[in-house]
């Protein structure tokens, strides 16, 4: 294995994912597509098994639709799942997809890295944590950033690279080079809460939601206002339900306490969050996902 990261629009030969939910699979499924090997690691079998099925139906639209030239049997054949950390001892990034939960993402990344070669390195998709403190916990920081993929990871042209104070310059550019590779675009930001997107994205949100819960407009008519007045491709609340009301209220929770009360969630996203309307996952969030 090469010393040093490849560069120049070239993904590293073998990738690590944790995590296979629906960031996680998208990752990896990124990454096969560019070329790479990936190994997903989970919790235990059944969520492997889960991931596995997510993945290879990823890869099987991409051969359908034709934005790969690669047989679908040479894709797969690529992919490893597995619930043992040591599987990432062969890899030269490990990315962390887990939910959005700091004490969960510490102690994964750290379970990672003693896996990983000195050589590595290493990213979490986090959307709005702290990279700077996740990176306390590490053995080698400098080789550790954020890698923010947006939900739908294949379809998504952004991946933000979220770098600390002590993030290796080598690590920055290598970044760059495999988010080109992936055929998107990289936005570079020094963290700070909730990066650039996730702060600007989550305080169109709550602004959304506090006019459906004032009766200003239908969550309808509000983003249809966004999609045809501000050319956003997709609303702001229909991007919730997309997201996870749930993973939107601990993002909203999280800046509300390090920026200030602007970022306190409203009241109708926690009552929808508590009575389980997730959004698409659940099937119903500010829209009926189950509807014809």
């Amino acid at each position: 294995m090469s010393s040093t990261p490849p560069v120049h629009g070239e993904v590293p030969s073998t990738v690590g994912v944790l995590g296979g939910g629906r960031m996680g699979a998208g990752i990896a499924h990124a990454f096969l597509v560019a070329g790479s090997t990936v190994v997903v690691v989970e919790r235990d079998a059944e969520a492997a098994e889960a991931a596995r099925e997510r993945v290879e139906m990823a890869l099987a639209k991409s051969v359908e639709r034709g934005t790969t030239a690669e047989p679908l049997a040479a894709l797969t054949g690529h992919l490893r799942v597995s619930t043992d950390y040591s599987d990432f001892a062969g890899c030269e990034l490990a990315v962390e997809a887990v939910p959005e939960d700091f004490a969960l993402k510490s102690a994964a990344l750290r379970s990672v890295e003693e896996q990983l070669p000195a050589t590595a390195w290493l990213g979490t998709n986090t959307s709005s944590l702290s990279v700077t403190d996740l990176a306390e916990g590490l053995r080698r920081p400098e080789r550790f950033c954020g890698l923010h993929f947006f939900n739908p990871v294949p379809a998504s042209l952004l991946v933000e690279i979220v770098l600390t104070t002590v993030t290796s310059p080598a690590l920055e550019s290598a970044a760059g080079s495999w988010v080109k590779a992936l055929g998107k675009t990289p936005v570079v930001v020094r963290d700070a809460p909730g990066f650039a997107s996730s702060r600007l994205g989550v305080a169109i949100a709550l602004e959304a939601m506090r006019m459906v819960e004032e009766g200003v407009a239908s969550p309808q008519d509000i983003d249809a206002a966004m999609v045809l007045g501000y050319k956003h491709p997709v609303g702001p609340l229909r991007t919730t339900d997309i997201v996870g009301l749930d993973v939107r209220l601990g993002i909203a929770e999280y800046l509300s306490s390090t920026l200030g009360e602007r970022f306190a969630p409203p009241q109708i996203l926690r009552n929808m969050v508590a009575r389980g309307d997730l959004g698409r996952k659940s099937g119903r969030g500010f829209f009926d996902w189950d509807a014809p």
